[in-house]
């Protein structure tokens, strides 16, 4: 698995994933728990649509 999530993009999911997260554990709906795979995604730095996208936020190095 190589990183394709970038800094920026890892600070949104984080944040959205957090915030989701948090509705839910204080009376949100169910279906907020679904915050915790932008966490995960946050945390490992892999997302696995990407790559069938096509998509990579993270910064090449060379």
């Amino acid at each position: 698995m190589k990183a394709n999530v970038g800094g920026i993009d890892r600070i949104l999911r984080a944040a959205a994933g957090l915030g989701l997260v948090g509705w839910a554990a204080f009376g949100g709906p169910v279906w907020a728990w679904v915050g915790v795979v932008p966490l995960a995604t946050a945390a490992v730095g892999f997302c696995p649509v990407y790559p069938l996208l096509g998509l990579n936020t993270c910064p090449v190095k060379s």
